[in-house]
């Protein structure tokens, strides 16, 4: 990491010196490990008020803006508020819908994340910290508070995890035993970067089904995040196979040691191939209907089912292995993981509700009630502070002036639909490890259900016809978050 910050500051024209980059969310991954506490809340202070200073990037001009136009769109189609209008067709149906969904969340959390807030404030206060614990500091106690508590060291997870090996040997081979999958790598194919590669994608009878191209580490021009689209199109009607990538932000290795990635990461590297697995499987006439081409709280289901697979044993001791000697991750290490899973799940899910939490308030404006508003931030505190979710220790994931995922990337009242999914991807791991697991039986039946239906049905009779549920069942996402 600092030789990667001495790079970053080189290529910037600051030799000698250091850069940090800010990536998109509100929380960095850096001040898990930044010793310094001012610095910590320097790099907070960048990241929460980057686009809120008055210069040529400053947003909240056009959050107003559009804002505005979207309660005017919704009141020109007869609707009273943008998100009524925008969840029509998705499973939710109606904003009403979302408000209980996010109420039925929260209730059980709140005490949760007071209890894990007091923990850490006494942690920390302990270790010598003066005052009151902030933001800035929450990730760099919840780290020393995890390596303590359950011994596990991040730096020596990352050890047993290349991402090359997590790529072939983890989510590859995850595709093979549950879909019979298997990438050949091509480098006859134009790239857009150095480090972009490209797979033919062959099905288990043989027969190519499309291409599949990764782009997994960090460039200065990079934006932040991660996700998968398709360059084409999987159709029947114009004789197309799906051309697909994934996108990262991995840090490269330096000085000959390769990409290390901690556990979070892996589970991106297998959430974003399930996205991939969704156009893959695509078996439509029309591209318009095609593969992830679905409601947007349908569309994490297939991605988010697959995060499951990387701590499935025989996956795991697959690609776990460490860079330098290749022996597995031991036994006890691999528990500590475990054990950890659930640490810390108070501040990951209230940056996620409170983020949920903006759209819908942002989407559920009157004409004149978005006319009203001046302030951006005055209105996100107010919209925070309705809903019992303002918090200074647990921001919003993105706050409203660089929340890219609703102002520019269709998710405009539709961010609850991570969390949505996740209670659609709970149901239906559950029922596939009631029925024998990571099978081919299995895949084949996700894949011919789900993966290869794309918009050709009603989103809540796929999910029963899988699940045999009549509508999703939160108590699964509350056992996996440890709230219940």
């Amino acid at each position: 990491e600092i030789a990667k910050a001495a790079d970053d500051a080189k290529a910037a024209g600051k030799e000698g010196k250091y850069l940090i980059n800010i990536t998109n969310t509100t929380q960095q991954d850096i001040l898990a490990s930044l010793n310094n506490r001012t610095v910590r809340q320097r790099v907070l202070d960048a990241s929460l008020y980057r686009t809120e200073k008055g210069d040529s990037n400053d947003t909240q001009a056009i959050v107003l803006r559009l804002a505005k136009l979207r309660a005017q769109k919704a009141r020109l189609l007869g609707f009273p508020n943008y998100a009524a209008w925008k969840l029509q067709n998705q499973m939710a149906k109606t904003p009403e819908t979302v408000f209980a969904f996010i109420k039925s969340i929260a209730t059980p959390y709140a005490p949760s994340a007071q209890k894990d807030a007091a923990a850490l404030q006494a942690y920390a206060k302990a270790q010598g910290l003066e005052g009151d614990l902030t933001a800035a500091d929450w990730s760099y106690y919840a780290n020393k508070m995890r390596k303590e508590k359950y011994g596990l060291d991040e730096n020596e997870v990352k050890q047993y995890f290349v991402t090359d090996s997590v790529l072939k040997n983890g989510v590859f081979f995850m595709a093979q035993k549950l879909y019979g999958l298997t990438f050949k790598e091509r480098n006859d194919l134009p790239v857009y970067a150095e480090d972009v590669r490209v797979f033919d994608v062959i099905d288990h009878d043989g027969k190519q089904i499309g291409l599949f191209y990764t782009d997994l580490y960090r460039r200065p021009t990079k934006s932040g995040g991660a996700w998968m689209s398709n360059w084409v199109e999987q159709s029947h009607l114009l004789g197309q196979k799906p051309v697909i990538y994934n996108v990262c932000n991995y840090t490269k290795g330096t000085n000959g040691q390769p990409s290390l990635i901690n556990f979070d990461e892996v589970t991106t590297l297998f959430h974003e191939f399930g996205h991939a697995l969704h156009g893959m499987f695509a078996n439509q006439q029309y591209p318009s209907l095609s593969g992830t081409n679905v409601a947007r709280d349908f569309v994490e289901m297939p991605s988010q089912i697959h995060e499951h697979f990387a701590m499935e044993p025989e996956v795991f001791a697959n690609y776990a292995k460490h860079w330098k000697t290749q022996e597995p991750m031991p036994a006890d290490l691999v528990q500590k993981i475990k054990d950890a899973a659930g640490f810390n799940q108070a501040y990951a899910l209230g940056e996620n509700l409170a983020a949920v939490s903006l759209d819908l308030a942002w989407h559920s404006l009157t004409v004149e009630e978005a006319e009203a508003i001046t302030d951006v931030a005055k209105f996100e505190e107010e919209a925070l502070r309705k809903v019992g979710l303002y918090n200074p220790q647990i921001p919003p994931r993105y706050r409203s002036s660089y929340f890219r995922h609703i102002w520019s990337n269709g998710y405009a009242s539709g961010y609850y639909a991570y969390l949505w999914s996740e209670v659609l991807d709970n149901n239906a791991y559950q029922w596939m490890v009631a029925n024998g697991g990571m099978k081919l039986e299995n895949g084949q039946r996700l894949r011919d259900m789900i993966l290869s239906r794309g918009n050709t049905q009603d989103f809540n009779t796929i999910f029963t016809a899988f699940t045999g549920l009549q509508k999703p069942d939160i108590k699964d996402l509350l056992r996996a978050r440890g709230l219940q």
